[in-house]
């Protein structure tokens, strides 16, 4: 009886110890985890949005099917904040690694849903209409 108990925690436990979080990324090990990449996150499993991650902490950033937005990134504490110099200030998140996956954290917000990465890619991110020059 007890074996089977302890089988039964074990395969219980077992997906919520996959789903713990390393410590927050430092900028040097941010900046390793990505440049040269652009990576495809999501939000609860549907597509949030794309980044290509540049040398010198630059950024081209696109939500799903929306325009892209050039910015920079530095270190603020645990956080890497991205600045794209629009009218929604600074975004500050936590970047986590689990497993494969990279995931965010919005600054403030830790019990909603993270950005998880869905893929990564070398290519660069292509960018639709006007003022997409990198």
């Amino acid at each position: 009886m007890k074996r089977a108990l302890l089988s039964t925690f074990l395969f219980l436990a077992a997906p919520l110890a996959a789903q713990e979080l390393g410590p927050p990324m430092d900028a040097a090990a941010f900046d390793a985890r990505t440049v040269g990449r652009t990576i495809t996150y999501s939000v609860g499993g549907q597509p949030y949005g794309i980044e290509q991650y540049m040398p010198g902490q630059k950024v081209l950033w696109a939500f799903a099917e929306g325009q892209c937005k050039e910015g920079t990134w530095f270190q603020a504490g645990a956080f890497i904040c991205f600045d794209y110099q629009d009218e929604n200030g600074l975004q500050c998140w936590t970047f986590h690694e689990r497993g494969p996956d990279l995931v965010a954290r919005f600054r403030g917000q830790s019990q909603n849903e993270p950005l998880v990465g869905l893929s990564e890619s070398p290519e660069p991110l292509v960018c639709q209409g006007p003022d997409v020059g990198v």
